[in-house]
């Protein structure tokens, strides 16, 4: 396999276009998820279509014992990865202390655990041979606090600032890391979330979008790539370090509810 990119929750949304640009591209793929029928189906549209190798890993990443076992399956293939896209990932609306725990357990298990463990894995390989690149999905909600959606919101804090912080790391490398923050887009997501019954999901932006962008600035070795705003929200973000927190967090809450 050559010039490989490892993609987690490729079987669909984000995560699938990421690995449609790479094969466009005439990069191999590893691509991670749950669904082996989806990741199969994925694999015999790009092979017949680009001539691309694709290896299929069928994994729960929210179970972290399964995590090192991507790993060690990719080390067993003597396969070293150039690319690694830690795409998977959830969230959840509802009250803190109301949700189901397992479920936000499950959450920082993916989003947070995982994501890091893979990150920690794979950069030891590229910092031996001084050569890759890291793509982490977080989102514009690492920004501000999120009541309503509490440890999504905190969880995509954590994603951008260990991005950053380890793309500082190796400024004297030839690793780049790249934290990608797309709003609200038109995925699984939102019906998965609950958020497809808010304002936050009025105006969704297309996946296929939000990975070209993210994919562009993580190959341009970008530190941060914000994408998939409409314009009102490019204004709330741009506003919120100057709005007094009270009132923001009222305006999110707002935002957040069921309608």
């Amino acid at each position: 396999m050559k010039n490989v990119a490892l993609i987690t929750g490729a079987s669909s949304g984000i995560g699938k276009e990421f690995a449609r640009i790479h094969a466009e591209k005439g990069g191999d793929l590893i691509v991670v998820a749950r669904s082996e029928n989806k990741l199969i189906e994925l694999k015999n549209e790009l092979q017949e279509k680009y001539k691309t190798e694709v290896m299929i890993i069928t994994k729960d990443l929210s179970n972290l014992s399964e995590v090192e076992k991507v790993y060690q399956e990719v080390k067993n293939a003597n396969v070293a990865v150039d690319i690694l896209i830690n795409n998977a990932g959830f969230g959840g609306l509802g009250k803190f202390h109301e949700r189901e725990w397992e479920k936000d357990l499950a959450m920082i298990n993916l989003n947070i655990t995982a994501l890091t463990a893979l990150t920690r894995f794979f950069l030891d390989d590229m910092v031996k041979r001084n050569k890759g690149k890291i793509l982490n999905v977080s989102s514009t909600a690492s920004f501000l606090p999120g009541p309503m959606q509490a440890v999504y919101y905190a969880t995509k804090a954590y994603v951008t600032f260990f991005s950053n912080a380890i793309a500082q790391e190796l400024h004297d490398t030839n690793i780049t890391v790249t934290a990608l923050m797309p709003g609200a887009t038109e995925t699984g997501f939102g019906s998965t979330s609950g958020m497809d019954k808010t304002d936050l999901f009025k105006d969704t932006a297309s996946p296929h979008t939000v990975a070209l962008d993210g994919y562009n600035g993580m190959m341009a070795g970008k530190l941060d790539v914000i994408t998939g705003l409409t314009f009102a929200q490019t204004l709330m973000l741009k506003a919120a370090p100057l709005t007094p927190k009270k009132i923001l967090l009222k305006q999110i809450y707002d935002m957040q509810q069921e309608k």
